[in-house]
């Protein structure tokens, strides 16, 4: 009886055994593309949950551009004129300023570069310099263009002769058709040809296009109405020292220039300091030489 147990348990284990290295001979036999098609379904699953959390991320941004829209926009306008806020009276401190977000712009030439600073892909001498205070006035529609203007052109008559202020004009442009390139190309054309015999100043008001999606940028600085203009005066740094919006009044533009002088005067500051302190470290280091060319002259006389 126990030779029977044995051997029917000895069979088992070998029908097991063979079953196994039958299945591994199966996946040995398998052909390559079975083998690609298990790796590719476990990417896919990978692949998955990533286009799952953007699809989510696309939803909510499609509820949360649904929710406010161009006649939402014009009700605002209607009822404060574009408005949104009264800009500052006081430039905001450095420690405290928030950084403007970068942004890749086009200008009529067809030239790239990244904001704030303005820094093209390929810098010549004049672009080069970084201003100490720059001007960046963003417009999302044709309508804000008189409230840009208005806060544009009294700057640049006001600091028309400084060479350290720089004023910038960003036109946003999102349609479909005109982002494409046959298209972005022929309006970039007629732009140039329009703005060819423009004045050369001093301080030149440059204006540059970005073309595609803004969502995102716009989230970052709380631009909710487009049918308004944004006035931010930025540092050296790219820090937004000073806001403003819709239409200037008297008060906000002289807020604006008193502004743009003390951030100007601060920066002259900071420059004298750092040039006091490579004076002195300069005066430290010609004093060591000194020290040590004695004490050399001293032990070669012993």
């Amino acid at each position: 009886m126990r030779r029977l147990i044995t051997q029917s348990s000895f069979i088992r284990a070998s029908i097991v055994v063979s079953s196994n290295a039958r299945q591994q001979d199966k996946l040995h036999l398998l052909p390559p593309q079975h083998l690609a098609r298990l790796a590719s379904n476990r990417f896919l699953d990978i692949y998955q949950l990533a286009s799952k959390a953007s699809i989510e991320k696309e939803r909510a941004r499609i509820a949360d551009e649904m929710s406010r829209g161009y006649f939402a926009d014009m009700a605002e306008l209607k009822n404060h004129g574009g408005k949104i806020a009264i800009a500052n009276k006081e430039i905001t401190p450095a420690m405290v300023a928030v950084k403007f977000p970068d942004l890749e712009v086009i200008d009529k030439d067809g030239m790239t570069a990244k904001l704030p600073c303005l820094q093209y892909e390929n810098v010549n001498a004049h672009y080069a310099t970084v201003p100490k205070a720059s001007l960046l006035c963003l417009s999302f529609r044709a309508n804000s263009q008189a409230m840009i203007n208005s806060w544009s052109l009294p700057f640049i008559e006001a600091f028309s002769k400084s060479e350290n202020v720089h004023v910038c004009e960003v036109s946003f442009i999102d349609s479909w058709l005109l982002r494409r390139n046959p298209i972005k190309r022929l309006l970039l054309w007629y732009i140039r040809k329009s703005n060819r015999d423009e004045s050369k100043n001093t301080l030149q008001k440059k204006t540059v296009y970005s073309f595609g999606d803004h969502y995102y940028f716009r989230k970052e600085l709380k631009i909710l109405n487009l049918l308004t203009g944004y006035i931010f005066l930025l540092d050296k740094f790219g820090r937004i020292r000073w806001q403003g919006f819709g239409m200037a009044s008297e008060d906000e533009l002289a807020s604006l220039v008193s502004c743009t002088s003390a951030l100007l005067k601060e920066e002259s500051d900071v420059g004298q300091c750092q040039e006091q302190q490579r004076a002195k470290t300069t005066k430290c280091e010609v004093h060591l030489e000194k020290e040590s060319d004695k004490s050399s002259q001293s032990l070669a006389a012993r």
